[in-house]
C-alpha cells in the first residue's frame, strides 16, 4: 500500500514538472508583447524595456524557466500584469465561485447519470433503456455555447423564470462573506429567499456544465454493470432469491464501481478547465472567466497560473482516483 502511494506521488510530481514546462513554452509562444500590452501602444520603448526586465522577460529562456520553477516552489505564480496583484490572490478570490459551480454540476451529473444507468437495469423498460443509450450521444453532440444561449433565450428571455447570468443580483444587498461560497453564505443568513436566489443564478450554468457529465456517467454506469451481471457470484445471488434491485445495489455496484469512479474523477478534473466557456456565457465570476480576461489582455503570469492550477487539480484528482482503486479493489494492493 505504501509503495503504491509513493509511486503515485512520484508520478504526480513528474506530471506537474512536465506541465510546468509545457505551460511555460506555450505562454512564451503566444503572439504579442505582454509588457507592451500592459503599458499601452503609446508607451516609450525605454519604459517597455524596463518593464520587460522587471517581469524577467529579457534574459535567456532557460534562466526564465529556472526562475519560474524557483517561484513555483515558493507558491508564487507571479504578479498579474493587469490587476497588479499576485496571481495566487486573484485565483483564490475567483476559485470559490468555480468550485461551487463545478460541485453542483458534478452532483447533478452523478445523480442523473448514475441514477439513469441503474434505473435502466433495475427497471428494464423501453424508455429507461432508450434514455440510457441516447443521452450520452445527445449530451456529447450538443455544443455548450449553443445550449447555454438556448437556455438564456427560453428561461430568461421568454419565460422570465431565471436570471440571465452572474452570481448575484446587483439590485440586492451583498451577502456577508463568511466562507466565500455564496450558497453557504446565503444559507448562513437564515433567509431561504436569498438562498433561493443564489440557486436561481446557479441553475442554468450548472446544468450546462453537467450535461456532458450526465451522459457519460449514464453510459459508463450501464456498461460497467452489464459487464459484471454475467459473473458467477451474481447468478448465485439470484439463485438465493434476492431481488434484482438488491443484487445490483449490494453485489454488482461495488464490483463495478472502479470504472465509474474513474470517469467521475476525470470529469471532476476537466470541469475546472471546462468551466471557461460556461462562465463566459453566463458572466460567472470564476477562474474560467478570469482566464479569458487574462488571455484577451496578454496577461502571461495569469494565463500560466490558471493553466498550471487546472493541471494540478486534474493530476491531483487522478492521484485520488488511483488511491480509490486500492480501497475499492483488493487486487490492486496485491
Amino acid at each position: 500500500m505504501l509503495t503504491h502511494v509513493l509511486r503515485s506521488l512520484v508520478g504526480l510530481a513528474l506530471v506537474l514538472l512536465g506541465m510546468s514546462l509545457v505551460v511555460f513554452v506555450m505562454a512564451r509562444a503566444l503572439p504579442g508583447d505582454p509588457a507592451r500590452a500592459a503599458l499601452g501602444d503609446d508607451a516609450p520603448a525605454e519604459s517597455v524595456a524596463a518593464y520587460r526586465a522587471e517581469l524577467g522577460l529579457d534574459g535567456p529562456v532557460i534562466v526564465q524557466y529556472a526562475r519560474y520553477l524557483r517561484d513555483l516552489a515558493r507558491w508564487d505564480l507571479g504578479l498579474s500584469i493587469i490587476s497588479r496583484r499576485p496571481v495566487v490572490a486573484d485565483l483564490a478570490e475567483a476559485l470559490p465561485a468555480t468550485i461551487e459551480l463545478a460541485a453542483v454540476s458534478i452532483v447533478m451529473g452523478i445523480v442523473g447519470g448514475v441514477g439513469l444507468g441503474l434505473l435502466s437495469l433495475m427497471m428494464p423498460g423501453r424508455v429507461a433503456v432508450a434514455l440510457a443509450r441516447a443521452l450520452p450521444i445527445l449530451s456529447l453532440s450538443v455544443p455548450t455555447f449553443w445550449l447555454g444561449l438556448l437556455l438564456q433565450l427560453v428561461f430568461y428571455g421568454r419565460l422570465g423564470l431565471l436570471p440571465f447570468g452572474g452570481q448575484w443580483d446587483s439590485a440586492l444587498p451583498a451577502v456577508p462573506r463568511v466562507s466565500g461560497f455564496l450558497l453557504v453564505d446565503t444559507a448562513l443568513t437564515g433567509e431561504p429567499a436569498l438562498m433561493g436566489r443564489a440557486l436561481a443564478h446557479l441553475a442554468m450554468p450548472a446544468f450546462v456544465l453537467a450535461q456532458v457529465s450526465l451522459g457519460a456517467f449514464a453510459r459508463i454506469t450501464r456498461s460497467a454493470l452489464l459487464e459484471v451481471l454475467g459473473e458467477n457470484f451474481v447468478r448465485t445471488a439470484r439463485a438465493k432469491g434476492l431481488s434484482t434491485r438488491r443484487v445490483i445495489l449490494r453485489h454488482v455496484l461495488p464490483v463495478a464501481a472502479a470504472p465509474i469512479v474513474t470517469v467521475i474523477g476525470l470529469r471532476l478534473g476537466s470541469v475546472m478547465g471546462g468551466a471557461v466557456l460556461t462562465e463566459t456565457i453566463f458572466a460567472w465570476p470564476g477562474i474560467g472567466r478570469y482566464a479569458v480576461f487574462s488571455i484577451e489582455n496578454l496577461d502571461f503570469p495569469a494565463i500560466m497560473g490558471f493553466v498550471l492550477f487546472v493541471s494540478f487539480v486534474y493530476a491531483f484528482v487522478n492521484f485520488l482516483v488511483d488511491l480509490c482503486y486500492v480501497w475499492l479493489d483488493p487486487r490492486v494492493r496485491l
